[in-house]
């Protein structure tokens, strides 16, 4: 059992309480702290205790690091925390999900991103390659971020670009977006073990830039947000980004595991709520504070289990559909387009000619 204590808590983390592991706290301080900045003064303001910090085996609830985040960026209105050339002045965040929401999918929308941080960050590239099967998101430095590859402000630099941009783009599509591996360009940090909550678990660490493997088809996902969805996401923004789409959202977890149960009966608000003991208005709130609600939580497991059974199965697509609860196949086709832009026979087959 872990004790809390002043605003860290001993490894493990509570399974009702999302955390991080106080590397990416001291990462995220890293650069301030070479340029002589108080960083005790700021931790001890989001109700760190400094001394517990340097024990690697506390960790610091979400919230309280998503505060320090917004506290920072704040308080010396650099939105790159000084880890690059220059500043990352408040708004850069705003401004880049404004390039990307007018994108029509999230290829487009990501091309759009390596353009504004071409501008606005010139230290580091992105870019898309994508395959007939699998695509790799690639950033790498333009110039080295310091001399030392496993230096804490260059590791951070990656850690936080990398969730930067597929914490946004889940957040445009509107739903968890898988990425299959991840190789590093440093060695393996101590708090490594985060990673598989963060980004992926198969994370691999070397070489001279990030290499992040997603699904090909996911960049043709259409953009979902508009510019209301917008205004309410920039509410506690940028630091919110630390705790949308991480893998131990707890009340995702519990209504995606009812929503399971139940396939393929349907499931509605009220059924999940009556099960958790909890009111709708609570169930609702608290999926939206963890990023999602129970439409994205049915739409990303049916999506999943569909792809499951399409890649490991020669089940009819119409026993699928049945399956998964879809009132006729038609109804199953459309929602397959949706997730991937072609239809379920074209996956199925594209499939069998990459494996041939």
């Amino acid at each position: 059992m872990s004790k809390r204590i002043g605003g860290a808590e001993a490894s493990p983390p509570q399974r009702h309480r999302a955390s991080v592991a106080a590397g990416f706290v001291s990462g995220m301080l890293s650069g301030l702290a070479s340029r002589g900045v108080d960083c005790e003064r700021l931790l001890a303001e989001s109700s760190i205790d400094p001394a517990r910090l340097r024990d690697g085996t506390r960790r610091v609830p979400v919230g309280i690091y998503s505060d320090l985040y917004n506290r920072v960026v704040r308080r010396f209105d650099d939105e790159g925390f000084g880890l690059f050339l220059n500043p990352l002045r408040f708004g850069t965040f705003e401004f880049l999900c404004r390039s990307m929401i007018g994108s029509r999918s999230l290829e487009e929308a990501l091309e759009r991103a390596g353009r504004f941080l071409r501008i606005v960050l010139p230290d580091l590239a992105v870019e898309i390659r994508r395959g007939p099967v699998t695509a790799e998101l690639r950033i790498s430095e333009t110039v080295a971020l310091q001399p030392d590859p496993d230096d804490p402000r260059r590791v951070f630099a990656f850690e936080w670009i990398l969730r930067l941009l597929h914490g946004l783009s889940c957040w445009l599509v509107g739903r968890d977006l898988a990425l299959n591996a991840v190789r590093f360009p440093y060695s393996r940090p101590a708090h490594a073990t985060d990673y598989a909550l963060i980004y992926t678990a198969h994370s691999q660490f070397g070489g001279t830039a990030l290499v992040a493997l997603l699904n090909a088809n996911l960049l043709d996902l259409p953009i979902r947000r508009d510019e209301e969805a917008l205004r309410a996401f920039l509410d506690g923004a940028p630091g919110k980004i630390a705790a949308l789409y991480r893998r131990d959202r707890e009340m995702v977890r519990r209504v995606k595991d009812i929503v399971a149960a139940a396939l393929p009966a349907p499931t509605s608000l009220e059924d999940v709520a009556r099960r958790l003991n909890l009111s709708s208005r609570s169930v609702h709130r608290r999926l939206h504070e963890e990023g999602s609600s129970l439409r994205a939580i049915k739409d990303a497991l049916r999506r999943d289990l569909a792809l499951a059974r399409l890649a490991k199965s020669d089940e009819a697509i119409a026993d699928i559909a049945t399956n998964l609860g879809y009132a006729d196949p038609s109804t199953f086709y459309r929602a397959f387009m949706s997730w991937t832009g072609i239809a379920p026979t074209t996956y199925r087959e594209r499939l069998a000619q990459a494996r041939s």
